[in-house]
């Protein structure tokens, strides 16, 4: 894979994460962010970076504890 396309691959992840950061709302905000981390992840492991892939996947973990609860407590107000 081309220095290029990887370099292609981190900058998507860190415009998928400024753009979480401009959205209104705690759940898309966690929602976005965890899709930026798992891009983040692919990048970490294609330049083997060992502290970006642990701590966007600790992050990941995070964002989809963090969405479960959002999610359980609107059903419970629904």
């Amino acid at each position: 894979m081309s220095p290029f396309f990887i370099d292609c691959i981190g900058y998507g992840g860190l415009v998928i994460n400024l753009y979480s950061m401009s959205t209104k709302g705690e759940y898309k905000l966690r929602l976005i962010s965890l899709i930026a981390n798992v891009i983040y992840i692919l990048y970490g492991s294609l330049i083997t970076a060992t502290p970006i892939i642990v701590g966007c996947t600790i992050a990941v973990f995070l964002h989809g504890y963090h969405l479960r609860r959002l999610k359980l407590k609107k059903e419970q107000h629904d």
